[in-house]
């Protein structure tokens, strides 16, 4: 039988595979960290499984997270993506993903990239594997200091809990506890 952390066991396919075949997996695809950061943004205060619901719009809505096309969205496209019900219409998180773009793209024109800033600070993933999805923070000392530094560099919507979700996401930290078969 296979095993996995708790919130893995689902009959939600969609959610499952996530679990399975994604969390926790390094990934520093600079369109995937963009893509990860505006989701986990997103999900903040809502649960992971409404937005991993919605990723499909969220993808053809912030133009396949090409920062270079959204830093181009103008009140028009801000507008549209308050209209559409495909995603959540939050406008601070809206404003906040197309200001994410922008600072990322300034990052790229400076020689800059994300994965790199990230690696600075996670230069390997850290391995948890709690023995029980108890133990998990929901944010950390490191997480802590990742968001003021992303704050300071003009991001928004990246507070300490979002950016351990974050983290998780693409793999810097794997957080499957120690019994899961997908760590």
């Amino acid at each position: 039988m296979v095993k996995r952390c708790s919130w893995g066991n689902t009959d939600d396919l969609l959610y499952r595979n996530y679990h399975d075949q994604e969390w926790g997996k390094l990934n520093l695809n600079e369109k995937y960290l963009y893509e990860m950061l505006v989701l986990e943004s997103f999900q903040s205060g809502l649960s992971w499984s409404t937005i991993l619901h919605k990723r499909e719009n969220f993808r053809k809505d912030f133009a396949e997270f090409d920062v270079n096309k959204v830093v181009q969205f103008n009140d028009d496209d801000f507008q549209r993506l308050m209209q559409d019900a495909g995603i959540i219409r939050n406008r601070l998180k809206i404003n906040a993903a197309i200001n994410n773009a922008q600072v990322l793209v300034k990052w790229h024109q400076e020689g800059k990239n994300f994965a790199a800033f990230l690696t600075e600070f996670i230069p390997k993933p850290i391995d948890h594997h709690f023995k029980a999805e108890i133990d998990m923070p929901a944010k950390d000392e490191l997480s802590t200091q990742i968001s003021k530094t992303m704050k300071k560099a003009g991001f928004k919507f990246v507070g300490p809990t979002t950016v351990y979700s974050f983290l998780q996401a693409v793999g810097l930290i794997n957080d499957h506890i120690e019994a899961c078969d997908f760590k």
